[in-house]
Protein backbone atom coordinates (compact mmCIF):
# COMPACT_ATOMS: atom_id res chain seq x y z
CA UNK A 1 0.00 0.00 0.00
CA UNK A 2 1.54 3.43 -0.53
CA UNK A 3 2.71 5.17 2.39
CA UNK A 4 0.77 8.23 2.25
CA UNK A 5 -2.35 6.41 2.17
CA UNK A 6 -1.39 4.38 5.18
CA UNK A 7 -0.57 7.79 6.72
CA UNK A 8 -3.88 9.13 6.37
CA UNK A 9 -5.60 5.48 7.11
CA UNK A 10 -3.58 5.33 10.59
CA UNK A 11 -4.25 9.09 11.21
CA UNK A 12 -7.81 8.77 11.02
CA UNK A 13 -8.17 5.54 12.60
CA UNK A 14 -5.93 7.23 15.87
CA UNK A 15 -8.63 10.07 15.66
CA UNK A 16 -11.57 8.01 15.71
CA UNK A 17 -9.74 6.21 19.06
CA UNK A 18 -9.08 9.30 20.19
CA UNK A 19 -12.77 10.21 19.80
CA UNK A 20 -14.09 7.13 21.25
CA UNK A 21 -11.83 7.28 24.92
CA UNK A 22 -13.32 11.39 25.48
CA UNK A 23 -10.58 13.17 22.64
CA UNK A 24 -7.71 11.64 24.23
CA UNK A 25 -5.04 9.41 23.49
CA UNK A 26 -1.79 7.99 24.38
CA UNK A 27 1.67 9.04 23.48
CA UNK A 28 2.08 5.52 23.86
CA UNK A 29 -1.08 4.55 21.43
CA UNK A 30 -0.28 6.85 18.79
CA UNK A 31 3.30 5.22 18.42
CA UNK A 32 1.85 1.84 18.14
CA UNK A 33 -0.56 2.88 15.38
CA UNK A 34 2.23 4.19 13.47
CA UNK A 35 4.54 1.65 14.13
CA UNK A 36 4.49 0.21 10.75
CA UNK A 37 5.77 3.50 9.14
CA UNK A 38 8.48 3.65 11.00
CA UNK A 39 7.88 7.68 11.59
CA UNK A 40 11.45 9.27 13.48
CA UNK A 41 10.89 11.22 16.40
CA UNK A 42 10.50 14.80 14.35
CA UNK A 43 7.17 13.11 12.31
CA UNK A 44 6.14 11.73 15.15
CA UNK A 45 6.21 15.23 17.19
CA UNK A 46 4.08 16.63 13.96
CA UNK A 47 1.41 13.87 14.32
CA UNK A 48 1.07 14.80 17.94
CA UNK A 49 0.83 18.85 17.06
CA UNK A 50 -1.79 18.38 14.15
CA UNK A 51 -3.97 16.29 17.24
CA UNK A 52 -3.43 18.82 19.49
CA UNK A 53 -4.25 21.12 16.89
CA UNK A 54 -7.85 19.22 16.48
CA UNK A 55 -8.22 19.42 20.18
CA UNK A 56 -7.35 15.89 20.90
CA UNK A 57 -5.36 15.27 24.26
CA UNK A 58 -2.20 13.83 24.55
CA UNK A 59 -2.01 12.01 27.67
CA UNK A 60 -4.80 14.04 29.39
CA UNK A 61 -8.03 15.88 27.69
CA UNK A 62 -7.64 19.11 26.49
CA UNK A 63 -9.51 22.27 28.29
CA UNK A 64 -11.97 22.74 24.97
CA UNK A 65 -12.65 26.60 25.96
CA UNK A 66 -8.78 27.54 25.08
CA UNK A 67 -9.96 26.78 21.36
CA UNK A 68 -13.46 28.87 21.79
CA UNK A 69 -13.41 32.51 19.87
CA UNK A 70 -14.31 35.93 21.94
CA UNK A 71 -17.91 35.54 20.32
CA UNK A 72 -18.13 32.47 20.76
CA UNK A 73 -17.20 32.77 25.10
CA UNK A 74 -19.77 35.81 24.77
CA UNK A 75 -22.49 32.94 23.97
CA UNK A 76 -22.03 30.29 26.21
CA UNK A 77 -22.11 32.80 28.87
CA UNK A 78 -25.11 33.98 28.47
CA UNK A 79 -26.45 30.28 27.37
CA UNK A 80 -24.99 28.38 30.59
CA UNK A 81 -26.86 31.40 32.48
CA UNK A 82 -29.65 30.47 31.04
CA UNK A 83 -29.33 26.95 31.89
CA UNK A 84 -28.55 27.42 35.32
CA UNK A 85 -32.33 28.32 35.93
CA UNK A 86 -32.69 24.34 35.49
CA UNK A 87 -33.95 21.85 38.40
CA UNK A 88 -30.59 20.32 39.72
CA UNK A 89 -30.55 16.84 39.61
CA UNK A 90 -30.25 14.53 43.16
CA UNK A 91 -27.48 12.12 43.49
CA UNK A 92 -28.45 9.06 42.20
CA UNK A 93 -31.32 10.31 40.40
CA UNK A 94 -30.35 9.87 37.18
CA UNK A 95 -30.82 6.69 37.03
CA UNK A 96 -34.07 6.40 37.66
CA UNK A 97 -35.17 8.66 35.19
CA UNK A 98 -33.11 7.32 32.44
CA UNK A 99 -34.98 4.34 33.19
CA UNK A 100 -38.65 5.88 32.97
CA UNK A 101 -37.50 7.67 29.82
CA UNK A 102 -36.68 4.01 28.50
CA UNK A 103 -40.28 2.76 29.86
CA UNK A 104 -41.91 5.59 27.44
CA UNK A 105 -42.78 8.19 30.82
CA UNK A 106 -42.89 11.41 28.40
CA UNK A 107 -42.35 13.40 31.87
CA UNK A 108 -39.13 11.42 32.79
CA UNK A 109 -37.68 11.90 28.97
CA UNK A 110 -38.06 15.60 29.26
CA UNK A 111 -36.03 15.34 32.49
CA UNK A 112 -34.07 13.53 30.97
CA UNK A 113 -32.92 15.96 27.71
CA UNK A 114 -32.83 18.50 30.46
CA UNK A 115 -30.11 16.40 31.99
CA UNK A 116 -27.92 15.99 29.04
CA UNK A 117 -28.17 19.49 27.63
CA UNK A 118 -24.72 20.49 29.15
CA UNK A 119 -23.63 17.28 27.56
CA UNK A 120 -24.69 19.02 24.19
CA UNK A 121 -22.33 22.02 24.97
CA UNK A 122 -19.23 20.26 25.77
CA UNK A 123 -19.69 18.14 22.91
CA UNK A 124 -20.39 20.90 20.83
CA UNK A 125 -17.10 22.88 21.83
CA UNK A 126 -15.45 19.30 19.92
CA UNK A 127 -16.37 20.80 16.98
CA UNK A 128 -15.96 24.36 16.80
CA UNK A 129 -13.59 25.84 14.17
CA UNK A 130 -15.25 24.35 11.48
CA UNK A 131 -16.94 26.75 9.63
CA UNK A 132 -20.06 26.94 11.51
CA UNK A 133 -21.47 28.60 14.35
CA UNK A 134 -21.48 27.55 18.22
CA UNK A 135 -25.11 28.43 19.15
CA UNK A 136 -26.25 26.24 15.43
CA UNK A 137 -24.29 23.28 17.12
CA UNK A 138 -25.67 23.16 20.15
CA UNK A 139 -28.71 23.61 18.47
CA UNK A 140 -28.01 20.87 16.23
CA UNK A 141 -27.35 18.87 19.35
CA UNK A 142 -30.21 19.27 21.15
CA UNK A 143 -32.81 18.95 18.59
CA UNK A 144 -31.20 15.33 18.01
CA UNK A 145 -31.40 14.98 21.88
CA UNK A 146 -34.84 15.44 22.35
CA UNK A 147 -35.13 12.91 19.48
CA UNK A 148 -33.00 10.06 21.20
CA UNK A 149 -34.66 10.57 24.66
CA UNK A 150 -37.70 9.14 23.09
CA UNK A 151 -36.11 5.86 21.27
CA UNK A 152 -34.46 4.51 24.51
CA UNK A 153 -36.60 1.68 24.59
CA UNK A 154 -34.59 -1.12 22.91
CA UNK A 155 -31.51 -0.45 25.41
CA UNK A 156 -31.43 -3.02 27.98
CA UNK A 157 -29.93 -1.09 31.05
CA UNK A 158 -29.83 2.88 31.88
CA UNK A 159 -26.02 2.75 31.31
CA UNK A 160 -26.41 2.68 27.72
CA UNK A 161 -27.94 5.55 27.39
CA UNK A 162 -25.38 8.02 27.88
CA UNK A 163 -23.58 6.42 25.05
CA UNK A 164 -26.60 6.49 23.02
CA UNK A 165 -27.62 9.96 23.49
CA UNK A 166 -23.71 11.64 22.49
CA UNK A 167 -23.39 9.15 19.67
CA UNK A 168 -26.53 10.75 18.29
CA UNK A 169 -25.70 14.14 19.45
CA UNK A 170 -22.00 13.97 17.67
CA UNK A 171 -23.91 12.44 14.46
CA UNK A 172 -26.40 15.33 14.13
CA UNK A 173 -23.44 17.96 14.57
CA UNK A 174 -21.04 16.08 11.90
CA UNK A 175 -23.65 16.16 9.30
CA UNK A 176 -24.67 19.64 9.63
CA UNK A 177 -20.98 20.57 9.63
CA UNK A 178 -20.90 18.26 5.92
CA UNK A 179 -23.77 19.85 5.00
CA UNK A 180 -22.50 23.23 5.57
CA UNK A 181 -19.15 22.45 3.78
CA UNK A 182 -21.46 21.11 0.76
CA UNK A 183 -23.56 24.40 0.95
CA UNK A 184 -20.13 26.77 1.30
CA UNK A 185 -18.74 24.97 -1.77
CA UNK A 186 -21.66 25.13 -3.72
CA UNK A 187 -21.66 29.11 -2.90
CA UNK A 188 -17.78 29.15 -4.17
CA UNK A 189 -18.55 27.39 -7.46
CA UNK A 190 -21.36 30.17 -8.10
CA UNK A 191 -19.19 33.00 -7.11
CA UNK A 192 -16.29 31.64 -9.49
CA UNK A 193 -18.60 31.37 -12.31
CA UNK A 194 -20.17 34.66 -11.68
CA UNK A 195 -17.03 36.17 -11.47
CA UNK A 196 -15.30 34.55 -14.34
CA UNK A 197 -18.50 35.78 -16.70
CA UNK A 198 -18.08 39.05 -15.30
CA UNK A 199 -14.09 39.12 -16.13
CA UNK A 200 -14.42 37.81 -19.58
CA UNK A 201 -16.99 40.53 -20.43
CA UNK A 202 -15.05 42.91 -19.04
CA UNK A 203 -11.93 41.81 -21.26
CA UNK A 204 -14.46 41.90 -24.11
CA UNK A 205 -15.61 45.29 -23.29
CA UNK A 206 -12.40 46.80 -22.90
CA UNK A 207 -11.27 45.72 -26.37
CA UNK A 208 -14.99 46.91 -28.16
CA UNK A 209 -14.75 50.09 -26.15
CA UNK A 210 -18.80 49.32 -25.12
CA UNK A 211 -20.82 47.28 -23.37
CA UNK A 212 -20.78 43.54 -25.15
CA UNK A 213 -23.93 41.24 -25.79
CA UNK A 214 -24.52 37.92 -24.90
CA UNK A 215 -24.14 36.58 -28.33
CA UNK A 216 -20.97 38.19 -28.77
CA UNK A 217 -19.62 37.09 -25.35
CA UNK A 218 -20.68 33.31 -26.24
CA UNK A 219 -18.72 33.68 -29.61
CA UNK A 220 -16.40 34.62 -28.02
CA UNK A 221 -16.02 32.48 -24.83
CA UNK A 222 -17.47 29.64 -25.87
CA UNK A 223 -19.46 29.68 -22.91
CA UNK A 224 -23.00 28.85 -22.91
CA UNK A 225 -25.78 30.75 -23.10
CA UNK A 226 -27.30 29.65 -20.36
CA UNK A 227 -23.85 30.02 -18.21
CA UNK A 228 -23.52 33.56 -19.03
CA UNK A 229 -27.36 34.21 -18.35
CA UNK A 230 -27.47 31.96 -15.05
CA UNK A 231 -24.60 33.93 -13.74
CA UNK A 232 -25.94 37.80 -14.66
CA UNK A 233 -29.30 36.42 -12.81
CA UNK A 234 -27.13 35.47 -9.91
CA UNK A 235 -25.71 38.89 -9.94
CA UNK A 236 -29.14 40.49 -10.05
CA UNK A 237 -27.49 41.90 -13.43
CA UNK A 238 -24.81 43.41 -11.71
CA UNK A 239 -22.33 42.62 -14.88
CA UNK A 240 -21.75 46.17 -15.78
CA UNK A 241 -19.96 45.16 -18.89
CA UNK A 242 -23.00 43.23 -20.51
CA UNK A 243 -25.66 44.85 -22.62
CA UNK A 244 -29.31 44.14 -20.14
Amino acid sequence: MNQEILFAQTLEQVRKTAKEQGNCISKEQVEKAFAALNLDEEKLNMVLDYLKQHKIGIGEPVNLDDYLSEEEVDYLEGYLKQMEELPEIASGEQEAITLSAMAGDTTAQNRLTQIFLPNVVEIAKLYTGQGVLLEDLIGEGNVALAMGVTMLGALENASEAQGMLGKMIMDAMEEYIAENADEVEKDRKIADKVNKVADKANELAEDLHRKVTVEELMNETGMSRKTIVDAMRISADKIEAIQK
